[in-house]
Protein backbone atom coordinates (compact mmCIF):
# COMPACT_ATOMS: atom_id res chain seq x y z
CA UNK A 1 0.00 0.00 0.00
CA UNK A 2 1.46 3.38 -0.94
CA UNK A 3 1.89 6.06 1.71
CA UNK A 4 -0.71 8.84 1.25
CA UNK A 5 1.91 11.40 2.40
CA UNK A 6 4.09 10.50 -0.60
CA UNK A 7 2.96 11.92 -3.99
CA UNK A 8 2.11 9.33 -6.65
CA UNK A 9 3.22 9.10 -10.27
CA UNK A 10 1.42 6.83 -12.74
CA UNK A 11 3.03 4.90 -15.56
CA UNK A 12 1.24 4.75 -18.91
CA UNK A 13 1.71 0.98 -18.99
CA UNK A 14 0.87 -1.88 -16.65
CA UNK A 15 4.23 -3.52 -17.42
CA UNK A 16 6.79 -3.33 -14.64
CA UNK A 17 9.90 -1.36 -15.73
CA UNK A 18 12.92 -3.63 -15.98
CA UNK A 19 15.26 -0.75 -15.26
CA UNK A 20 15.54 1.81 -12.43
CA UNK A 21 15.50 4.67 -14.95
CA UNK A 22 12.05 5.53 -16.27
CA UNK A 23 11.87 8.01 -19.15
CA UNK A 24 9.40 10.89 -19.26
CA UNK A 25 7.62 9.35 -22.30
CA UNK A 26 6.65 6.34 -20.15
CA UNK A 27 4.84 8.44 -17.54
CA UNK A 28 1.35 9.92 -17.37
CA UNK A 29 1.66 13.65 -16.73
CA UNK A 30 1.15 14.27 -12.99
CA UNK A 31 -1.66 16.53 -11.86
CA UNK A 32 0.56 18.56 -9.51
CA UNK A 33 3.93 20.17 -10.10
CA UNK A 34 6.54 18.46 -7.93
CA UNK A 35 9.99 19.91 -7.20
CA UNK A 36 12.95 18.07 -8.82
CA UNK A 37 14.14 15.25 -6.57
CA UNK A 38 10.81 14.68 -4.77
CA UNK A 39 10.39 11.14 -3.39
CA UNK A 40 7.30 9.61 -5.05
CA UNK A 41 5.39 6.33 -5.16
CA UNK A 42 5.16 4.86 -8.65
CA UNK A 43 1.97 3.07 -9.71
CA UNK A 44 1.28 1.26 -12.95
CA UNK A 45 -1.65 2.04 -15.27
CA UNK A 46 -3.90 -0.20 -13.14
CA UNK A 47 -2.96 1.59 -9.91
CA UNK A 48 -0.68 -1.17 -8.56
CA UNK A 49 2.45 -0.25 -6.59
CA UNK A 50 5.62 -0.52 -8.71
CA UNK A 51 8.22 1.19 -6.58
CA UNK A 52 9.42 4.34 -4.86
CA UNK A 53 12.08 6.77 -6.01
CA UNK A 54 13.12 10.24 -7.13
CA UNK A 55 10.90 12.25 -9.48
CA UNK A 56 12.24 14.94 -11.80
CA UNK A 57 9.84 16.36 -14.37
CA UNK A 58 12.66 18.44 -15.92
CA UNK A 59 14.96 15.52 -16.69
CA UNK A 60 14.95 12.91 -19.45
CA UNK A 61 15.22 10.29 -16.71
CA UNK A 62 12.00 11.40 -15.03
CA UNK A 63 12.04 8.63 -12.40
CA UNK A 64 14.88 6.90 -10.61
CA UNK A 65 13.40 3.85 -8.87
CA UNK A 66 15.19 3.13 -5.60
CA UNK A 67 13.08 0.36 -4.04
CA UNK A 68 10.25 -1.98 -4.99
CA UNK A 69 9.43 -2.65 -1.33
CA UNK A 70 6.28 -0.72 -0.32
CA UNK A 71 7.35 -0.91 3.34
CA UNK A 72 10.66 0.86 2.68
CA UNK A 73 10.70 4.65 3.11
CA UNK A 74 13.29 6.67 1.18
CA UNK A 75 14.59 8.79 4.02
CA UNK A 76 17.78 9.60 5.93
CA UNK A 77 17.83 6.12 7.50
CA UNK A 78 17.53 4.45 4.09
CA UNK A 79 20.40 6.56 2.69
CA UNK A 80 22.56 5.77 5.72
CA UNK A 81 21.90 2.02 5.41
CA UNK A 82 22.77 1.98 1.70
CA UNK A 83 26.04 3.85 2.28
CA UNK A 84 26.91 1.44 5.12
CA UNK A 85 26.22 -1.53 2.82
CA UNK A 86 28.46 -0.02 0.12
CA UNK A 87 31.35 0.53 2.55
CA UNK A 88 30.93 -2.96 4.02
CA UNK A 89 31.21 -4.52 0.53
CA UNK A 90 34.56 -2.84 -0.08
CA UNK A 91 36.05 -3.26 3.37
CA UNK A 92 34.71 -6.61 4.57
CA UNK A 93 34.14 -8.68 1.40
CA UNK A 94 36.61 -7.15 -1.09
CA UNK A 95 39.13 -6.15 1.62
CA UNK A 96 40.31 -3.25 -0.52
CA UNK A 97 42.17 -1.56 2.32
CA UNK A 98 44.76 -4.34 2.02
CA UNK A 99 45.44 -3.42 -1.63
CA UNK A 100 44.87 0.32 -1.96
CA UNK A 101 43.77 3.54 -0.27
CA UNK A 102 42.13 4.76 -3.50
CA UNK A 103 38.82 3.13 -4.37
CA UNK A 104 35.22 3.84 -5.30
CA UNK A 105 33.05 4.01 -2.20
CA UNK A 106 29.65 4.34 -3.93
CA UNK A 107 28.95 3.40 -7.57
CA UNK A 108 25.49 4.83 -8.23
CA UNK A 109 22.96 2.15 -9.30
CA UNK A 110 25.56 -0.56 -8.61
CA UNK A 111 25.10 0.24 -4.91
CA UNK A 112 21.40 1.08 -5.14
CA UNK A 113 22.11 4.82 -4.84
CA UNK A 114 21.13 6.14 -8.26
CA UNK A 115 22.68 9.53 -8.91
CA UNK A 116 25.55 9.34 -6.40
CA UNK A 117 29.23 8.49 -6.94
CA UNK A 118 31.86 8.69 -4.19
CA UNK A 119 35.60 8.13 -4.65
CA UNK A 120 38.21 7.83 -1.94
CA UNK A 121 41.75 9.17 -2.40
CA UNK A 122 43.57 8.36 0.85
CA UNK A 123 42.19 10.92 3.35
CA UNK A 124 40.00 12.71 0.79
CA UNK A 125 36.49 11.81 -0.40
CA UNK A 126 35.15 13.19 -3.68
CA UNK A 127 31.34 13.18 -3.94
CA UNK A 128 29.75 13.59 -7.37
CA UNK A 129 26.02 14.21 -7.75
CA UNK A 130 24.06 13.19 -10.84
CA UNK A 131 20.50 13.58 -9.50
CA UNK A 132 18.54 16.34 -7.78
CA UNK A 133 17.09 13.73 -5.39
CA UNK A 134 20.51 12.76 -4.07
CA UNK A 135 21.51 16.41 -3.73
CA UNK A 136 18.49 16.93 -1.44
CA UNK A 137 19.98 14.29 0.91
CA UNK A 138 23.48 15.82 0.83
CA UNK A 139 23.69 16.59 4.57
CA UNK A 140 22.93 12.97 5.45
CA UNK A 141 25.29 11.67 2.75
CA UNK A 142 28.18 13.84 3.94
CA UNK A 143 27.59 13.01 7.61
CA UNK A 144 27.46 9.26 6.92
CA UNK A 145 30.63 9.34 4.81
CA UNK A 146 32.49 11.11 7.61
CA UNK A 147 31.18 8.51 10.06
CA UNK A 148 32.78 5.73 8.00
CA UNK A 149 35.91 7.73 7.11
CA UNK A 150 36.53 9.92 10.17
CA UNK A 151 38.93 12.81 9.67
CA UNK A 152 38.57 12.78 5.88
CA UNK A 153 38.09 15.94 3.87
CA UNK A 154 35.04 16.11 1.58
CA UNK A 155 34.80 17.70 -1.86
CA UNK A 156 31.44 17.66 -3.62
CA UNK A 157 30.39 18.76 -7.10
CA UNK A 158 28.13 18.12 -10.09
CA UNK A 159 29.07 18.77 -13.69
CA UNK A 160 27.37 21.76 -15.29
CA UNK A 161 25.48 19.71 -17.90
CA UNK A 162 24.07 17.51 -15.09
CA UNK A 163 22.92 20.55 -13.10
CA UNK A 164 21.15 21.89 -16.19
CA UNK A 165 19.48 18.56 -17.04
CA UNK A 166 18.42 17.85 -13.45
CA UNK A 167 17.57 21.45 -12.46
CA UNK A 168 19.59 21.69 -9.27
CA UNK A 169 22.32 24.06 -8.22
CA UNK A 170 25.44 22.65 -6.58
CA UNK A 171 27.78 25.05 -4.86
CA UNK A 172 31.00 23.06 -4.79
CA UNK A 173 33.44 23.56 -1.97
CA UNK A 174 37.18 23.94 -2.51
CA UNK A 175 39.03 20.91 -3.85
CA UNK A 176 41.61 19.46 -1.45
CA UNK A 177 45.32 19.63 -2.12
CA UNK A 178 47.05 16.88 -4.09
CA UNK A 179 47.72 13.67 -2.19
CA UNK A 180 49.72 10.46 -2.66
CA UNK A 181 47.68 7.26 -2.99
CA UNK A 182 48.85 3.66 -3.03
CA UNK A 183 47.95 0.44 -4.85
CA UNK A 184 49.67 -2.95 -5.01
CA UNK A 185 52.65 -1.47 -3.16
CA UNK A 186 53.19 1.48 -5.52
CA UNK A 187 52.57 5.20 -4.89
CA UNK A 188 50.87 7.69 -7.23
CA UNK A 189 49.95 11.36 -7.16
CA UNK A 190 46.26 12.22 -7.21
CA UNK A 191 44.55 15.61 -7.31
CA UNK A 192 41.00 14.93 -6.07
CA UNK A 193 38.25 17.18 -7.31
CA UNK A 194 39.92 18.21 -10.56
CA UNK A 195 37.50 16.18 -12.69
CA UNK A 196 39.19 13.75 -15.05
CA UNK A 197 42.57 15.37 -14.37
CA UNK A 198 42.83 13.66 -10.98
CA UNK A 199 45.94 12.00 -12.32
CA UNK A 200 44.62 8.70 -11.02
CA UNK A 201 41.90 6.35 -12.27
CA UNK A 202 41.17 3.76 -9.61
CA UNK A 203 38.97 1.73 -11.98
CA UNK A 204 42.09 0.40 -13.79
CA UNK A 205 43.78 -0.79 -10.56
CA UNK A 206 43.55 -4.54 -11.26
CA UNK A 207 44.22 -4.12 -14.99
CA UNK A 208 47.46 -2.23 -14.29
CA UNK A 209 48.57 -5.08 -12.05
CA UNK A 210 47.65 -7.79 -14.59
CA UNK A 211 49.30 -5.96 -17.48
CA UNK A 212 52.50 -5.48 -15.45
CA UNK A 213 52.80 -9.25 -15.07
CA UNK A 214 52.46 -9.74 -18.82
CA UNK A 215 54.97 -6.95 -19.56
CA UNK A 216 57.87 -8.46 -17.63
CA UNK A 217 60.96 -8.57 -19.87
CA UNK A 218 59.21 -6.57 -22.62
CA UNK A 219 59.47 -3.07 -24.08
CA UNK A 220 56.26 -1.22 -23.21
CA UNK A 221 54.35 1.55 -25.01
CA UNK A 222 51.65 3.24 -22.93
CA UNK A 223 49.36 5.22 -25.29
CA UNK A 224 46.99 7.86 -23.82
CA UNK A 225 49.04 7.21 -20.70
CA UNK A 226 47.54 9.91 -18.46
CA UNK A 227 49.64 9.79 -15.25
CA UNK A 228 51.66 6.79 -16.43
CA UNK A 229 50.10 4.15 -14.19
CA UNK A 230 50.51 1.26 -16.65
CA UNK A 231 54.08 2.24 -17.53
CA UNK A 232 55.15 2.59 -13.89
CA UNK A 233 53.55 -0.72 -12.88
CA UNK A 234 55.21 -2.46 -15.83
CA UNK A 235 58.68 -1.10 -15.04
CA UNK A 236 58.33 -2.05 -11.39
CA UNK A 237 57.39 -5.60 -12.46
CA UNK A 238 60.48 -5.96 -14.66
CA UNK A 239 59.69 -4.49 -18.07
CA UNK A 240 62.85 -3.64 -20.06
CA UNK A 241 61.72 -0.09 -20.89
CA UNK A 242 58.55 1.99 -21.05
CA UNK A 243 57.42 4.95 -23.12
CA UNK A 244 54.23 6.87 -22.35
CA UNK A 245 52.44 9.20 -24.77
CA UNK A 246 49.68 11.70 -23.97
CA UNK A 247 48.41 14.97 -25.46
CA UNK A 248 48.28 16.68 -22.05
CA UNK A 249 51.64 18.18 -21.06
CA UNK A 250 50.54 18.86 -17.47
CA UNK A 251 49.53 15.26 -16.75
CA UNK A 252 52.89 14.05 -18.14
CA UNK A 253 54.65 16.02 -15.39
CA UNK A 254 52.60 13.97 -12.92
CA UNK A 255 53.60 10.80 -14.80
CA UNK A 256 57.31 11.68 -14.56
CA UNK A 257 56.94 12.33 -10.84
CA UNK A 258 55.11 8.98 -10.42
CA UNK A 259 58.06 7.21 -12.05
CA UNK A 260 60.50 9.02 -9.73
CA UNK A 261 58.41 8.21 -6.65
CA UNK A 262 58.56 4.51 -7.45
CA UNK A 263 62.25 4.44 -8.39
CA UNK A 264 61.77 3.49 -12.05
CA UNK A 265 62.84 5.07 -15.31
CA UNK A 266 60.26 5.69 -18.02
CA UNK A 267 60.13 8.12 -20.92
CA UNK A 268 57.03 10.29 -21.36
CA UNK A 269 56.36 12.27 -24.53
CA UNK A 270 53.65 14.76 -25.43
CA UNK A 271 51.83 14.31 -28.70
CA UNK A 272 48.70 13.41 -30.61
CA UNK A 273 48.56 9.60 -30.58
CA UNK A 274 47.98 9.27 -34.33
CA UNK A 275 50.79 11.67 -35.29
CA UNK A 276 53.14 10.10 -32.76
CA UNK A 277 52.42 6.57 -34.03
CA UNK A 278 52.82 7.57 -37.67
CA UNK A 279 56.28 8.98 -36.86
CA UNK A 280 57.19 5.78 -34.98
CA UNK A 281 56.02 3.66 -37.93
CA UNK A 282 58.16 5.77 -40.30
CA UNK A 283 61.20 5.15 -38.07
CA UNK A 284 60.49 1.42 -37.97
CA UNK A 285 60.13 1.39 -34.16
CA UNK A 286 58.31 -1.51 -32.46
CA UNK A 287 57.33 -2.51 -28.93
CA UNK A 288 56.53 -5.88 -27.33
CA UNK A 289 53.60 -4.71 -25.17
CA UNK A 290 51.18 -1.87 -25.84
CA UNK A 291 48.43 -0.30 -23.73
CA UNK A 292 45.83 1.80 -25.51
CA UNK A 293 43.54 3.57 -23.02
CA UNK A 294 41.94 6.63 -24.67
CA UNK A 295 39.55 8.97 -22.84
CA UNK A 296 35.78 8.68 -23.32
CA UNK A 297 35.01 9.32 -26.98
CA UNK A 298 31.32 10.26 -26.78
CA UNK A 299 28.31 10.79 -24.51
CA UNK A 300 25.95 10.91 -27.51
CA UNK A 301 24.17 7.74 -28.68
CA UNK A 302 24.15 9.16 -32.21
CA UNK A 303 27.95 9.24 -32.21
CA UNK A 304 28.59 5.60 -31.23
CA UNK A 305 29.38 4.51 -34.81
CA UNK A 306 31.90 7.35 -35.14
CA UNK A 307 33.43 6.39 -31.79
CA UNK A 308 33.88 2.80 -33.00
CA UNK A 309 35.57 4.11 -36.16
CA UNK A 310 38.04 6.04 -33.98
CA UNK A 311 38.72 2.94 -31.85
CA UNK A 312 39.31 0.97 -35.06
CA UNK A 313 41.76 3.59 -36.40
CA UNK A 314 43.69 3.80 -33.12
CA UNK A 315 43.99 0.04 -32.67
CA UNK A 316 44.82 -0.58 -36.32
CA UNK A 317 47.62 2.02 -36.21
CA UNK A 318 48.95 0.65 -32.90
CA UNK A 319 49.30 -2.83 -34.43
CA UNK A 320 51.85 -1.44 -36.88
CA UNK A 321 54.27 -0.83 -34.00
CA UNK A 322 53.52 -4.06 -32.10
CA UNK A 323 56.09 -6.80 -32.60
CA UNK A 324 54.91 -10.34 -33.51
CA UNK A 325 53.84 -12.20 -30.39
CA UNK A 326 53.29 -8.87 -28.64
CA UNK A 327 50.79 -8.11 -25.88
CA UNK A 328 48.01 -5.58 -26.54
CA UNK A 329 45.74 -4.22 -23.82
CA UNK A 330 43.05 -2.16 -25.53
CA UNK A 331 40.52 -0.25 -23.44
CA UNK A 332 37.32 1.74 -23.84
CA UNK A 333 35.69 3.81 -21.10
CA UNK A 334 32.88 4.93 -23.44
CA UNK A 335 29.83 3.49 -21.70
CA UNK A 336 27.65 3.70 -24.81
CA UNK A 337 30.02 1.35 -26.67
CA UNK A 338 29.02 -2.17 -25.64
CA UNK A 339 31.45 -5.02 -25.09
CA UNK A 340 30.17 -6.97 -28.11
CA UNK A 341 30.68 -4.00 -30.42
CA UNK A 342 34.16 -3.39 -28.98
CA UNK A 343 35.14 -7.03 -29.56
CA UNK A 344 33.74 -6.86 -33.09
CA UNK A 345 35.94 -3.81 -33.69
CA UNK A 346 38.99 -5.84 -32.58
CA UNK A 347 37.98 -8.67 -34.95
CA UNK A 348 37.85 -6.22 -37.84
CA UNK A 349 41.23 -4.74 -36.87
CA UNK A 350 42.77 -8.24 -36.97
CA UNK A 351 41.20 -8.92 -40.38
CA UNK A 352 42.36 -5.59 -41.80
CA UNK A 353 45.90 -5.99 -40.46
CA UNK A 354 46.15 -9.64 -41.49
CA UNK A 355 47.26 -10.61 -37.99
CA UNK A 356 45.96 -13.18 -35.52
CA UNK A 357 44.60 -11.66 -32.32
CA UNK A 358 44.08 -14.01 -29.38
CA UNK A 359 41.81 -12.56 -26.69
CA UNK A 360 43.37 -13.70 -23.40
CA UNK A 361 41.14 -11.95 -20.89
CA UNK A 362 38.24 -9.49 -20.92
CA UNK A 363 38.04 -7.24 -17.88
CA UNK A 364 36.35 -4.05 -16.76
CA UNK A 365 36.54 -1.78 -13.77
CA UNK A 366 37.50 -3.29 -10.43
CA UNK A 367 34.89 -4.86 -8.12
CA UNK A 368 34.57 -1.55 -6.24
CA UNK A 369 32.56 -0.54 -9.36
CA UNK A 370 29.77 -3.15 -9.00
CA UNK A 371 27.15 -3.35 -11.76
CA UNK A 372 23.46 -3.91 -11.01
CA UNK A 373 22.22 -6.81 -13.15
CA UNK A 374 19.47 -4.60 -14.60
CA UNK A 375 21.75 -1.61 -15.36
CA UNK A 376 24.35 -2.86 -17.86
CA UNK A 377 25.13 0.80 -18.72
CA UNK A 378 27.14 1.01 -15.49
CA UNK A 379 29.68 -1.44 -16.95
CA UNK A 380 31.38 1.34 -18.87
CA UNK A 381 35.00 0.12 -18.91
CA UNK A 382 36.17 -2.59 -21.31
CA UNK A 383 39.77 -3.82 -21.01
CA UNK A 384 40.70 -6.56 -23.49
CA UNK A 385 44.04 -8.34 -23.03
CA UNK A 386 45.34 -9.84 -26.30
CA UNK A 387 48.33 -11.56 -27.85
CA UNK A 388 48.95 -10.52 -31.43
CA UNK A 389 50.65 -12.89 -33.87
Amino acid sequence: MNNPAVPTIHLKSDRVPGHPWVWSAQIAKPGERLPPGTVVDVLDAKGRFVGRGFWNGHARVALRLLTTDPGQAIDEGWIAARIARAVELRRELLRLDEVSDAWRVVHSEGDGLSGLVVDRYAGHLVVEYFAAGMWRFRETIHAELLRHFPGSSLHWFAEQHVQRQESFDVRSNDAPSAVDVHEHGLAFHAAPGLGHKTGFFADQRDNRHRFAGLARGRRVLDLCCNAGGFAVHAMKAGALEATGVDADAAILEVARENARMNGVEARFEQGDVFEWLRAAIARGDTWDAIVLDPPKLTRDRNQVVNALKKYFAMNRTALDVLAPGGVLLTCSCTGLVGEDDFLEMIRRVALNAGRDIQVLHIAGAGPDHPVASNVPENRYLKAVFCRVG
